[in-house]
């Protein structure tokens, strides 16, 4: 059986995820401070470990979202088929037992466990060690702790609260259990769900507190990283969209928008802001990303020397290039390469070409060995051609380009110095019916991940794009279509490298104009939908909560019909696959949860 641990710092209950035995964990009616912290720099000590675990394996270090919520959205379609918490994940068929659901769930309330450590601890130096020129900088503490909270708490109840508050609607359904403060006995470990409305008021204070207490605080340098007062504003402005609270939404994201000195990065930069280019990170549309630097040669990732050091998510998602003969058959990937963009992706961001045939190469060298310099076969020519037109006129969305890599037409460093044709999955090869195209958005593509392992593209938490669309989102649940219809059209024209704040000739007419999406009778003709979709897309489970939110997820099953790794049609069932289930292990540990367990499983 696994154990409740006191952890050294604070001697303080850990209470998410296990089975708790009194007889090991000491006195259970307190805990005990000792005499630490002692000082501002033990307090950031402190502190670390709430961001230190956004990096968690089972969180954005690596399983999160390529394993779960990149198939469970179909972003992806998988050549591997060997895991079956993998296969339900994109199937949207959970059990309760399902690995990668149970360990987000420990994951994230590890997170807040530290941040109630932190709070507590912040508590404690202030009455018993802090100075008054202390207060200042005790309070930014908290204000990150607060945000911090918050924010894993605002995951929490997207992924396994049993349903989000529609018309005012479902604030008494099961939430996820909130502790307020660290638990100071076994007993006070134990907590029952709470009510969605419950939960989203804690969320909202929270949020509503760290602003306060960062306000006018900007970090820099190393600092860079940190939460600031337009973070928390900006999730707190989500958090009331989320809610269906249009009025204090409104006015929350138009103070993000109007003061946070904050904007649309450039297209220029925006198509390579996904892809580890330092001179990309923390520009003007990031409110909140998270910091990862490269790994250094013979380390890897999260399971490395250093762990928690950076990610490893990429490996994932791995484009292929051209075989060293010169082939599809023989192609190579930068990483494991299991997973690929789902075709029905293609087709939704606007590309209407069909797939591509192999031709004999003219320029084939027969005085030489094939290779990927000289290959006996290429892409058709003419076909090559107009997918070159497509993207230089934009007759497709341009965000397809930024998220997904073309074979044959784009290339890839497969070993770091020369560059490659990109090419479909060795397990495509000869499937002439399939695009194959690779991953790009959060994929290595400079170097071979199986070689070097050094991952090193900042993952975006929150940013203004977002914000924008949250704001549309707000001003048509208010009745004020013309402002929704401006902003969503700022996000598409900065998609078409276009000036964000004039007219522009993609611009839809209306909420209801055809957008880029081909065949697809949801987000066809919902100009708010699609851009969410494209904008966000295998973004941090953006689209997740918005399939969950917008109670569209039969018609996306229907869309995406079949992955590799599943048998038959997706499943999806409205009465289960909209939430997550809680995991078995929090049953076996917390009485007060018993029976209360999300519909379906």
């Amino acid at each position: 059986m696994l154990k409740y641990k006191y952890f050294t710092v604070l001697a303080l209950i850990c209470f998410a995820g296990c089975t708790k035995d009194p007889e090991s964990v000491g006195p259970t009616n307190k805990y005990s401070t000792g005499t630490f912290p002692q000082s501002i720099d033990n307090l950031q000590s402190i502190l670390a470990p709430a961001y230190g675990n956004l990096r968690s394996v089972n969180l954005f270090g690596f399983e999160l979202m390529p394993k779960a919520v990149s198939n469970a959205t179909h972003a992806v379609n998988s050549g591997f088929n060997g895991d079956g918490n993998w296969n339900d994940m994109a199937n949207t068929n959970l059990s309760a037992n399902n690995n990668f659901s149970t360990n987000a769930w420990a994951a994230f309330y590890t997170g807040v466990k530290n941040c109630n450590v932190t709070l507590s601890a912040a508590d404690f130096f202030e009455a018993n060690y802090a100075k008054p020129a202390d207060k200042p900088a005790i309070d930014l503490i908290r204000g990150q702790a607060l945000f911090l909270r918050a924010w894993y708490y605002f995951q929490l109840e997207c992924y396994y609260g049993e349903a989000y508050i529609k018309g005012g609607a479902g604030g008494d359904k099961m939430g996820i259990p909130l502790y307020e403060a660290l638990p100071g006995s076994v007993e006070g470990a134990q907590q029952p769900r709470s009510s969605v409305r419950k939960v989203w008021d804690f969320i909202i204070n929270d949020l509503t507190q760290s602003a306060t207490l960062l306000k006018g605080k900007v970090w820099a340098g190393n600092d860079r990283a940190r939460i600031s007062e337009w973070a928390a504003k900006g999730l707190l402005g989500k958090a009331y969209v989320f809610t269906e609270d249009w009025a204090k939404a409104k006015t929350t994201l138009l103070d993000v928008i109007q003061n946070s000195g904050k904007t649309l990065m450039p297209y220029a930069k925006y198509k390579n802001a996904f892809g580890g280019i330092e001179a990309n990170e923390f520009n003007e549309e990031s409110l909140w990303e998270l910091n990862i630097d490269p790994d250094n040669k013979g380390n890897y990732g999260p399971w490395g020397n250093t762990p928690n050091a950076t990610t490893l998510g990429g490996i994932i998602w791995a484009p292929f290039a051209l075989g060293n003969d010169g082939t599809e058959a023989g192609a190579n990937a930068l990483g494991y390469g299991n997973e690929f963009v789902h075709d029905k992706n293609v087709l939704r961001f606007g590309f209407n070409l069909g797939t591509y045939t192999l031709v004999d190469n003219p320029k084939f060298d027969n005085s030489k060995a094939a290779s990927f310099t000289n290959p006996k076969q290429i892409m058709d020519p003419v076909y090559k051609q107009k997918s070159i037109e497509a993207r230089t006129n934009r007759t497709v969305d341009p965000r397809l380009f930024v998220n997904a890599i073309q074979p044959w037409v784009d290339s890839v460093k497969l070993d770091g110095a020369r560059w490659w044709p990109a090419a479909k999955p060795n397990y495509l090869a000869g499937q002439m019916n399939t695009y194959g195209w690779g991953m790009r958005k959060y994929a290595e593509l400079n170097v071979n991940l199986n070689e070097v392992q050094r991952e090193g593209y900042n993952i975006y938490f929150l940013r203004m794009a977002d914000i924008y669309l949250l704001y549309a989102e707000a001003s048509k649940g208010s009745g004020d279509a013309a402002t929704a219809l401006e902003y969503l059209n700022k996000v598409k024209r900065r998609a078409y490298d276009y000036p964000i704040n004039a007219p522009s000739p993609v611009d839809y007419a209306s909420l209801t104009a055809a957008t880029s999406a081909i065949g697809d009778p949801v987000l066809g003709n919902n100009p708010l939908y699609y851009e969410r979709w494209a904008e966000l897309w295998n973004e941090v489970g953006h689209w997740w909560f918005d399939v969950c939110r917008f109670r569209i997820g039969k018609s996306e099953a229907t869309y995406f019909g079949t992955a590799l790794n599943v048998t038959g049609p997706f499943k999806w069932e409205d009465s289960k696959s909209y939430t997550w289930p809680i995991p078995v292990e929090e049953f076996n540990s917390n009485a007060k949860i018993a029976g209360q367990q999300n519909p379906g499983y």
